[in-house]
């Protein structure tokens, strides 16, 4: 299904996510559940180690993910960066948390409707950076100005957007309900420089000292490896989700600008990640959503329609402010507006740990499949027009 959704011009992750729809309740559950049975058998052992591979597989998914994430285009337009994240972020974010708190109904009976309306808001402020990085390599904007402004402005919406998750995971959990949120947000913003600036100090070298690894097979991935668990280990001890640590040690080695290197990094880590692992994780998501019996077609719309208008007039208000065209504005707004595999990996987390229900989780899910959908090829044709105009 990932092979089918590419030669259709559409992200592998969309086919994942259909394959996991056909085979999960929605089709085959509902039609041949006995069929559906076989394939899944309800056997507690299968299921525990399923659940252990799909959350190693997060891990590696997020390593990846941040791998992605380029710093340096920061410091080349700081202007419209600054402006475009500002508007790309807050926009979607008040909207989000006025929509549950305006239309509490919407959403059914909820213990923390504070923390609800705070996750929606940091979910639809949040975008996809590897959906969008390849969209922009298929459209060949990565290395132009709306490429960048992209790039880097979805980079500070997730930080920012993940930071915020990283709160409302902190205060959902056992103990912590009632600790200082500042306390817990020095502990992200901590964490988050230990492992960008100390951890990145201390760790890069080694990787440059090829003889520490040249009589040892495999011995670099096993290095990654298990900086990628120890990072999601003192994610979990500093109180927030041990993806997000993961996400952190993809961004530091992300940032390493010997070619030689960071190829090696990629060439070991993105076919391990990207080519088993994020395939099982996103049909997995495809298995939990029931979209016959938990679709909620109200729900579904607000989300989405909320979820493109945050997203689209913020960034492109942001980067119509920070100096760029009409057309060049609303075209960083579209390419902000992909949101993914990343989205749904927040969700699949929130919903583990019941901040939402399945209503929210197939809403959520439905506003991610929908956004990358349209977001590619809605680009395309606003670019089209300024090729012409400067080849």
């Amino acid at each position: 299904m990932g092979y089918l959704a590419r030669r259709l011009g559409q992200p592998a992750v969309l086919g994942e996510l259909l394959g996991g729809i056909l085979l999960g309740p929605t089709l085959l559950g509902a039609f041949a559940p006995q069929a559906h049975a076989l394939l899944f058998p309800l056997d507690k052992a299968v299921a525990t180690s399923l659940d252990a591979l799909l959350k190693v597989g997060m891990l590696f998914f997020m390593f990846a993910a941040g791998l992605e994430v380029n710093l340096v285009h920061v410091r080349r337009h700081p202007r419209v960066i600054a402006l475009t994240s500002l508007g790309g972020g807050a926009v979607p974010l008040v909207l989000g948390y006025a929509m549950v708190a305006l239309f509490p109904g919407l959403w059914g009976q909820q213990s923390r409707p504070d923390l609800l309306a705070l996750f929606i808001g940091a979910a639809l402020s949040i975008s996809a950076l590897p959906v969008i990085a390849r969209m922009l390599m298929d459209t060949r904007l990565i290395d132009t100005q709306i490429g960048a402004t992209v790039m880097a402005s979805a980079m500070a919406n997730d930080v920012i957007g993940w930071s915020l998750f990283a709160l409302i995971l902190h205060d959902l959990s056992p103990g912590q309900a009632d600790s200082n949120l500042a306390v817990a947000l020095a502990l992200v913003l901590g964490f988050a420089a230990l492992v960008l600036g100390v951890g990145r100090w201390l760790l890069q070298p080694l990787l440059h000292q090829a003889r520490y690894f040249k009589d040892w097979p495999g011995g670099l991935l096993t290095f990654l490896a298990a900086l990628v668990v120890l990072a999601a280990v003192g994610a979990e001890h500093a109180g927030i989700h041990g993806i997000f640590g993961a996400f952190l040690v993809g961004v530091a080695f992300g940032q390493d600008r010997e070619p030689d290197q960071d190829q090696r990094i990629h060439d070991m880590i993105q076919p391990f990640a990207l080519n088993f692992f994020a395939p099982l994780y996103f049909v997995s998501v495809g298995l939990k959503a029931d979209f016959s019996g938990q679709f909620d077609g109200p729900l579904v719309l607000w989300v989405f329609l909320v979820a493109c208008l945050g997203k689209i007039l913020g960034g492109s208000l942001g980067a119509r402010l920070g100096g760029l065209s009409g057309r060049e504005a609303l075209a960083v707004g579209v390419g902000l507006n992909a949101r993914g595999a990343v989205e749904i990996v927040l969700a699949s987390v929130a919903l583990e740990q019941r901040l939402i229900d399945q209503r929210i989780f197939v809403a959520l899910v439905a506003m991610a499949f929908a956004t990358t959908l349209i977001s590619g090829p809605l680009l395309q044709r606003l670019v089209a027009p300024l090729r012409r105009t400067n080849p």
